[in-house]
């Protein structure tokens, strides 16, 4: 009888507990459904209204300084003289893209984008949390006066100008001329975007912008070479084979009268050099990494691993940048690919994002700051957190490339083959990597292929791998391209590649016709990833000329010899 009485005494107290955690799940369902309907009220009782900002520049040549569009969503209490900061985001996109034709990526080998919206900005929930949004439209595009630049100062200080505009220094006003002035704001700006939203930023905050307080790029490019080159290559973003500066220009000129920039694109697609691919002026007042030493506004630096659009160099030679000058900072490395962290990471980033906000424009002591400066996404969705990136117990681990006992190729840690030794490839621009890298134990025309041994404990490869290659061609120019692959036991997956034009063998600045036959080191990088390598798994290195889906495709056939020896990979590995 005690027995049954404790039985249904436990019944009923489960069946308690039950009906409590039920209401209590209700009732958060409740109270987030009455949240949510009042950020929908307070949204749409924002104030909004559209001001015309004159710039500081003339990209049209027109003799009249530009303006640009900026349409501005403010919560309702602004217009009680309540001030607010300012979340802000300067697109060349709010018009879409009108792209040309792609050039023609199917040539000889000589040497002397994508499809955007606006629906991963934050209006509907930043707004109703106190922030004012503001979205400009960048030189060149609806809306706004002036020539798309893709990236140069002209377009750096026509988003400058809408700061000073919210912090009294420039002139704003309605569409009937009428002067506006930014009352309703404390000045305080921070600024978000994705990809070339993301990259205005990068370079905005360069310039030293009193009133840019953070910037959170998100797949944003640091150095526009990077984007268009690689070591002297010509190289495509990921799946826009045959894109360039100007071609990006031309696809946002979405304008009014676009016919008075035409002088303004075609002298972009003469000074991007597209024929030798060489870093030059064009090329280098793109670069940003130049001007971080300016900078003053904390950075939240956000990627996606997957990310071959805008290549993961960008985000990681930006982290390097701001280590060295000891930028306040946070970086968020997501496992999508060219996207917005908001698509795979949900709620977690909107609150991440969100405490960041209010730390740098609010003051708010959240302890944001506090935490681990590295985020990373895993795989399987799990997330590690470390203070750092690479990872600080990642060391270069040298490896030989040479042959084993049976005449296949081999990664290993040690020089055990004479200089004397060589292997041969011949160039074919059709054949995809993908279709390279399989069977490495076989014998291909067109490629090289090395592995190490079964990895007898899991590493993981953190940071940028480097490759010194001594090799002869048998003509004046080829591609250089390396392929770094994970062999599995039932997968094999390209982890990450990098490109060189074999002319610019001395400098990226300078090109030059090589010797045929002759002996050069040649030395490049690879695109920096964070990738773990299983037990039993194996690290292999592809080499091969051509790459179908991002460099020149020339018809001509260029043989390659590779000389061990001293040709190696160096990768930064850490035990896991």
């Amino acid at each position: 009888m005690r027995r049954r009485g404790k039985f249904s005494l436990l019944i009923s107290l489960l069946l308690v507990l039950c009906i409590v955690g039920r209401k209590g799940k209700q009732a958060q369902i409740q109270m987030s459904t009455k949240r949510t309907a009042a950020e929908s009220r307070a949204f749409k009782k924002a104030i909004r209204e559209t001001v015309w900002v004159e710039t500081s520049v003339d990209s049209d040549h027109d003799g009249k300084k530009d303006r640009v569009k900026v349409d501005i969503i403010r919560p309702k209490e602004t217009k009680k003289g309540i001030q607010v900061p300012v979340i802000y985001n300067m697109s060349p996109y709010n018009a879409g893209l009108v792209y040309p034709d792609y050039y023609n990526v199917d040539e000889e080998r000589h040497c002397p984008g994508p499809s955007f919206t606006n629906e991963y900005h934050y209006d509907k929930y930043f707004v109703p949390r106190g922030y004012a949004m503001v979205n400009a439209s960048s030189i060149g595009s609806k809306g706004s006066d002036g020539c798309p630049t893709t990236g140069d100062p002209q377009e750096l200080l026509a988003a400058k100008a809408v700061i000073d505009w919210l912090n009294g220094r420039a002139e704003g006003f309605d569409e009937s001329g009428n002067n506006i002035t930014a009352y309703w704001t404390n000045g305080k700006t921070g600024m978000v975007g994705l990809s070339y939203e993301g990259t205005i930023p990068n370079g905005l905050a360069t310039l030293d912008v009193p009133g840019l307080k953070t910037i959170v790029p998100i797949g944003a490019i640091s150095n526009w070479y990077d984007y268009y080159r690689a070591n002297g290559a010509v190289i495509a973003p990921g799946g826009y084979q045959g894109d360039d500066a100007d071609r990006l220009a031309k696809g946002v000129l979405t304008r009014d009268n676009p016919e008075v920039c035409m002088e303004c694109m075609e002298q972009m697609e003469k000074d991007q050099d597209r024929k030798t691919g060489d870093y030059n002026a064009f090329w280098d007042e793109r670069n940003y990494l130049n001007g971080v030493h300016n900078l003053q506004a904390s950075v939240f630096l956000v990627h996606g691993l997957n990310d071959m659009n805008v290549k993961r160099k960008q985000f990681a030679q930006w982290w390097e940048k701001l280590k060295q000058y000891d930028v306040p900072r946070k970086l968020w490395l997501h496992n999508g690919g060219h996207i917005d962290p908001k698509v795979t990471s949900g709620d977690k980033w909107l609150t991440t994002l969100h405490r960041w906000f209010d730390y740098w424009l609010y003051d708010k002591n959240n302890g944001v700051m506090d935490e681990a400066q590295v985020t990373i996404q895993q795989p399987d969705d799990t997330w590690i957190q470390q203070t750092e990136w690479p990872h600080k117990d990642a060391h270069n681990t040298l490896f030989y490339l040479g042959t084993d006992q049976s005449g296949r190729g081999s990664l290993q840690e040690f020089e055990e083959v004479s200089e004397e030794e060589k292997a041969t490839f011949t160039d074919n621009a059709f054949i995809k990597a993908e279709q390279l890298v399989k069977k490495p134990e076989v014998m291909v025309p067109h490629r090289l292929a090395y592995m190490t041994s079964k990895l007898t404990r899991p590493v993981r490869l953190s940071g940028f791998p480097q490759l010194s290659i001594q090799a002869s061609i048998d003509q004046t120019a080829a591609n250089l391209t390396a392929l770094l692959v994970d062999y599995g036991p039932d997968e094999t997956t390209i982890v990450t590649r990098g490109w060189m034009d074999a002319c610019n063998v001395d400098s990226i600045w300078q090109s030059k016709a090589l010797e045929p036959g002759r002996l050069y080191n040649f030395e490049w990088d690879m695109e920096p990833h964070d990738h773990k390598f299983e037990k039993g798994h194996q690290i292999g290195l592809v080499l091969m000329s051509s790459d179908y889906e991002y460099t020149i495709r020339p018809k001509t056939s260029v043989s390659i010899t590779v000389h061990y020896g001293k040709s190696h990979v160096i990768l930064p590995l850490v035990d896991v």
